[in-house]
């Protein structure tokens, strides 16, 4: 696997530090969530955050604590002492049953986790990850721990094909085509469970979100924001096209070399 798997185990880690950097790991809930990527030259193994290490917090991991383990949760590889996070399974039957993802984040936010409890259907009240709200997010109905086979396709068919999956009383999980994917899905839904229970409890059960023909309008707009005669030309002549191959966001990009600068 050679150099490789040393970028995805930097990859992993830097998704990892970036839940704490963003608060959905901090206080109480430092050590606790796992962020996985498949490995790209042998997609039957991933790498994920693990558990048995001195110190064991999100915002501190790095790329050597990274464990590879297989399709089935079991431990291929990883440092001494270290074993593969508890929930594997989460992680192993997401990536297995989907294909098309590489990559499955599971923290505790803490808004999200009310509104899954208060089992609102949450509205768009943001641009950001307003898709999840559009189309709406499944629970799976359990706040127990993910610890076997069961409950690992039990997450997968509560999924479905969305991006999120709210776990009752437990958090959430999001899968993506890239870490940055899968954590940045991650953070739209806390941005939307924030702020839908600000609103609830300012207003109510009743309150209301943005239109679905709004919602259109924004989505029709970034597919054509390229097109406009001011920006066409502009961006057409950049060296970094926005949302291309390999370029990453500017939240994504910002955040990630703040948090990896001793890596």
């Amino acid at each position: 696997m050679g150099q490789e798997i040393d970028d995805v185990k930097r990859e992993v880690a830097i998704g990892t530090r970036l839940l704490a950097e963003f608060g959905l790991a901090t206080g109480i809930l430092a050590s606790l969530g796992h962020v996985s990527m498949r490995v790209p030259n042998d997609p039957e193994l991933f790498v994920v955050k693990g558990r048995g290490y001195p110190l064991d917090a999100l915002a501190v991991m790095r790329p050597e604590q990274m464990v590879v383990v297989d399709m089935d949760g079991n431990l291929v590889d990883g440092p001494r002492d270290a074993w593969q996070c508890n929930e594997v399974k989460m992680h192993s039957c997401i990536l297995r049953e989907r294909p098309d993802i590489s990559s499955v984040t599971h923290v505790h936010p803490r808004f999200s986790i009310i509104m899954g409890i208060l089992g609102i259907k949450m509205q768009a009240m943001c641009n950001e990850g307003q898709q999840l709200t559009r189309a709406g997010i499944p629970v799976f109905p359990h706040s127990r721990l993910i610890l076997g086979e069961e409950d690992g396709m039990g997450v997968v068919k509560a999924m479905g094909d969305s991006a999120a999956v709210m776990l009752r009383g437990h958090g959430a999980a999001t899968a993506g085509h890239s870490v940055e994917n899968s954590v940045m899905t991650m953070l739209q839904l806390e941005e939307q469970a924030r702020q839908n229970y600000y609103a609830y409890s300012m207003m109510g059960p009743d309150y209301k979100g943005i239109p679905d023909a709004d919602q259109d309008e924004f989505a029709a707009g970034q597919r054509n924001m390229r097109e406009q005669p001011h920006l066409k030309g502009p961006i057409a002549a950049s060296r970094l096209q926005p949302g291309g191959p390999g370029q990453p966001g500017g939240v994504w990009a910002y955040y990630s070399q703040k948090v990896s600068a001793d890596l």
